[in-house]
């Protein structure tokens, strides 16, 4: 029977480097993760480079997730503090403010 999840490996600095790839393709990965909040654009290709290189050693497709750093939210100075309680629903406006949002529960 085919297992229909996939396995996610999140590659680093301890293990990025070909053989440890090729171990964790033995180990079951289907995915290998990079972070590419981390690191270079020389870093990330030799480390795709890696896993395409050990995919083909092993005979096994791995697919490659670039993961993509998403919106930062900053929270600076307002006038007053701002009270929230379990279940209130706080907004995030996509523009500078210091005009608390209303709250809701």
């Amino acid at each position: 029977m085919q297992r229909r999840t996939k396995i996610v490996c999140t590659l680093g600095p301890a293990s990025w480097s070909p053989e440890r790839i090729e171990s964790l393709i033995a180990a079951g990965m289907d995915v290998a993760r990079i972070n590419f909040s981390h690191g270079d654009l020389p870093r990330h290709a030799e480390t795709i480079r890696n896993v395409r290189e050990a995919s083909t050693r092993v005979g096994r497709p791995i697919a490659v997730l670039g993961d993509l750093q998403g919106p930062k939210i900053r929270v600076g100075v307002l006038p007053q503090p701002v009270v929230l309680r379990p279940g209130d629903r706080v907004v995030f406006p996509p523009r500078a403010t210091t005009t608390p949002a209303p709250a809701s529960c």
